[in-house]
């Protein structure tokens, strides 16, 4: 996402254009890990939605959060997902669980002895789940603390979109319409991303869990009709969403850690 001859000073949160003066100097103490995956998305949004998504987010929060006076710095995003129900869908790229932990780690302990005190994953995708992950690497880790957050729960989806959807729905396609509108295909052409409900009523009530089997609950890989989305609605969420995540940023940046539970 960097801008051509912009150098690292204009964005000295991101730490793919960053070059080493600006990041020795910058004092950062907040970490953000964009994470997306890459998977179909129903027949008109890239297999990178996810990690787009992610990336989008984590820059316009960080910037903001950057302005109020918070040294965040944005790591490179992660494309790899978990992707277990969704092997028979050509390259629906998998990544386990016990992978992103030892990824995770890896990243936690390069970053925490350079000053970083928090490390915010923002995540993209359903499929990763990072509340066990955290439990085990907390320990491990201490003093610094890991946050979770999956950006899609944030904001209000409904005071823009009638029905947001759950996967390369409205709300997903709106997002990338605004972020890489180049990328996404006629709405014409996409599926109306009906979705196959367990037939269990602990299922559908929510009190029981499985994993979705994924080409025998949709047959186009969504999960929401896309066809009523459009950019403006799209931007509207997502500006509200990352001014969401930026105050969170700043609230972390600059609480105590003694004084953050009362």
């Amino acid at each position: 996402m960097s801008t051509a001859g912009g150098g690292s000073s204009a964005h000295p949160w991101r730490l793919a254009d960053a070059h080493w003066p600006t990041v020795r100097s910058a004092g950062y103490t907040i970490a953000v890990l964009p994470w997306g995956a890459t998977e179909a998305h129903n027949t008109h949004l890239p297999y990178g939605t996810d990690t787009y998504q992610a990336s989008w987010l984590a820059d316009r929060a960080a910037a903001t959060a950057w302005a109020a006076g918070a040294r965040v710095l944005v790591l490179p995003a992660i494309p790899f997902g978990v992707q277990t129900t969704q092997r028979d869908i050509a390259h629906c790229i998998n990544m386990m669980p016990s992978t992103q932990r030892a990824v995770l780690h890896d990243i936690a302990t390069s970053v925490a002895p350079h000053g970083i005190a928090s490390l915010v994953i923002l995540n993209s995708h359903g499929g990763n789940e990072f509340k066990a992950i955290i439990r085990e690497l907390q320990p491990v880790h201490d003093p610094l603390t890991f946050y979770a957050l999956d950006w899609w729960k944030a904001g209000t989806p409904r005071a823009h979109f009638a029905e947001p959807g759950d996967h390369a729905g409205a709300l997903e396609t709106g997002a990338m319409l605004h972020i890489a509108p180049a990328l996404v295909r006629p709405l014409e052409e996409a599926g109306d991303g009906t979705e196959r409900r367990s037939v269990f009523d602990a299922m559908r009530e929510g009190w029981a869990w499985t994993p979705r089997p994924w080409s025998t609950i949709s047959a186009d890989t969504g999960v929401g009709d896309p066809r009523g989305a459009t950019a403006a609605a799209g931007a509207a969420h997502l500006e509200d969403v990352a001014a969401r995540i930026a105050r969170f940023l700043v609230q972390v940046a600059t609480t105590p850690v003694d004084t953050r539970y009362r």
